[in-house]
């Protein structure tokens, strides 16, 4: 069975949000909308943000429309190996999805607004739930490179908040970020998890603004103030999307052991060596969690219809 859920299938509050324009008033949001409803009319309510290692998940997409961001006024254009820079909207496990193929960085010179305008534009259409993949290193001596974990909190040491700057009317600047990875969502990831046979570990997220990797120091740092990896992405969407009223559950490939926990150098080509490794794996949880997500808004709106094949 597969199901469409609809961007008009949100939640309430969601609507509400909506209605009152208040993620519209950025007028490169609304044209980037705008273009989007015109090239495709699926309207999803989950959207998932594929960084590095989680590529393969696009092997089990059925593929509605790839459209490229060069064609999204607004969009920033990625720079990074690993990272398509497409949106792409299809059916996964039986859901209907859209998918950012590849994200922008804070080191590659944008500013917060760039890298998390994605994030406002997939509020504006409607989607309801976001799930962020990442590439980190692993500071927790429990992770090792090749294993997932779920994120269940992050320290933010970006040097910079994405709500700083331009407000948004109607658009609360104080967000809070008790819950910021959605209990229910994390869940559906451990569901997930279960059902492809395979460990996903659940710990807290640093975010770095890179593109240097960490000192050995920097890591004892990090592993004091509780944090079990390390990366150079999420926590700007993270805060973007909460602002916007989404849910987020976020999930990171630990693709390297973080500086001073092993004897070799870190580089870029061990995290992508790593990510091709685990690959299947990460496509699996994808899917899984896709499938799952689909059934359960089925359950609670009571809407929804059956696609052809």
């Amino acid at each position: 069975m597969k199901w469409n859920i609809s961007f008009n299938q949100t939640s309430l509050s969601h609507r509400c949000l909506l209605r009152r324009g208040r993620v519209w008033l950025n007028p490169r949001v609304k044209i980037a909308v705008a273009k989007i409803r015109k090239l495709t009319r699926s309207r999803p309510a989950l959207a998932i943000v594929l960084g590095s290692g989680f590529q393969h998940a696009l092997t089990r997409l059925k593929v509605e429309r790839r459209i490229s961001y060069a064609e999204l006024p607004g969009f920033p254009q990625t720079g990074v190996v690993g990272h398509a820079g497409e949106l792409i909207v299809g059916i996964l496990a039986g859901t209907s999805v859209l998918i950012l193929n590849g994200r922008t960085h804070f080191y590659e010179g944008l500013s917060f607004s760039g890298i998390t305008f994605p994030i406002r534009v997939l509020a504006a259409l409607g989607i309801r739930d976001l799930l962020l993949t990442n590439a980190a290193g692993g500071i927790n001596c429990a992770l090792a490179p090749g294993d997932f974990m779920a994120i269940s909190d992050h320290i933010n040491f970006m040097g910079v908040n994405p709500l700083r700057g331009e407000a948004f009317p109607g658009l609360n600047r104080f967000v809070d970020l008790t819950n910021a990875y959605d209990p229910a969502l994390r869940k559906l990831l451990q569901r997930a998890a279960r059902s492809a046979k395979m460990k996903l570990h659940s710990g807290i997220y640093l975010a770095v603004s890179g593109p240097s990797y960490e000192t050995p120091a920097e890591i004892r740092a990090f592993a004091r103030l509780g944090a079990d990896a390390v990366g150079m992405s999420t926590v700007p969407e993270v805060i973007v999307a909460r602002q916007c009223g989404l849910r987020v559950a976020a999930v990171s490939c630990i693709t390297n052991l973080a500086a001073g926990r092993s004897r070799g150098k870190i580089s870029h080509a061990e995290v992508l060596e790593t990510g091709e490794r685990v690959k299947r794996t990460a496509a699996q949880l994808l899917a899984g969690f896709a499938e799952l997500h689909g059934k359960e808004f089925l359950e609670k709106t009571g809407s929804g219809r059956k696609l052809r094949s």
